[in-house]
């Protein structure tokens, strides 16, 4: 199989919550980084009422056949009880990005 890549974007309560999980799937090996986007807002409906929030957003770096494990252990450890959670594998990387994917990841 060759490697791809994949992304995962998910807003977080704050910087230091975002920081601590990222922390924790890089040291799994699940992603191979996290870019940390502060201050965003979010309007959303929640339990039938609209809302607003302030969060932090995170796109996560990984390879297509990480997407799903990332996908499961973000759930588990992100503070949320539904937490916002959206992957997908993408159909374009620069070779360089995908060496370092693999290099980082252990993937083939």
């Amino acid at each position: 199989m060759t490697l791809a890549a994949a992304l995962t974007w998910c807003p977080f309560p704050d910087e230091e919550t975002a920081r601590a999980v990222a922390a924790q799937l890089l040291s799994e090996k699940l992603i191979a980084c996290a870019n940390i986007l502060p201050a965003i807002e979010s309007i959303f409906e929640w339990d039938g009422v609209p809302s607003t929030a302030k969060e932090v957003a995170v796109l996560f770096k990984t390879t297509s056949d990480l997407l799903d494990k990332l996908t499961v252990r973000l759930g588990e450890l992100h503070p949320y009880d539904t937490p916002a959670i959206a992957g997908w594998r993408c159909d374009s990387a620069h070779p360089a990005t995908l060496t370092w994917l693999g290099d980082t990841l252990g993937a083939a």
